[in-house]
């Protein structure tokens, strides 16, 4: 028996939580055992990430293995119907080098830094809040 893979995502993106709606709406429409958590449900904990590494990357865990990335991205796709193909794709030795590198260091960075200003934006109003 084997464990629904479970989508871990920062919640807290408008991006990702618009890309990892329609995920959920497919696996729905499709019949597909896929859990979906958010960063503020903060069962991240649960697989060994803290707040900020999860909030850096795209998760899913399945089998009890926490994949990271593309293969997670590829992981989940192959649980797709409609989207096989496409984790079929990505995981071509090259296609899966040439679009790893561009994940790693440019989208999840760019998501990651859009994150990381939305949190100080957060903190400098709820501070200016108490301060006055």
């Amino acid at each position: 028996m084997t464990d629904k893979p479970t989508v871990i995502y920062n919640d807290s993106c408008p991006i990702c939580s618009r890309e990892v709606a329609g995920y959920r709406r497919m696996a729905e429409r499709d019949g597909v055992d896929v859990g979906f958590s958010g960063l503020s449900e903060g069962t991240h904990q649960d697989h060994g990430l803290s707040r900020d590494q999860a909030a850096r990357r795209f998760h899913v865990v399945k089998d009890g293995t926490l994949y990271s990335g593309l293969p997670a991205f590829a992981v989940l796709w192959a649980e797709m119907p409609r989207l096989r193909w496409l984790a079929w794709l990505v995981r071509l030795p090259i296609l899966s080098r040439i679009l790893g590198l561009i994940y790693d260091h440019l989208v999840a960075p760019a998501l990651y830094a859009l994150y990381r200003r939305r949190q100080r934006r957060a903190e400098s109003v709820s501070g200016k809040g108490r301060a006055g």
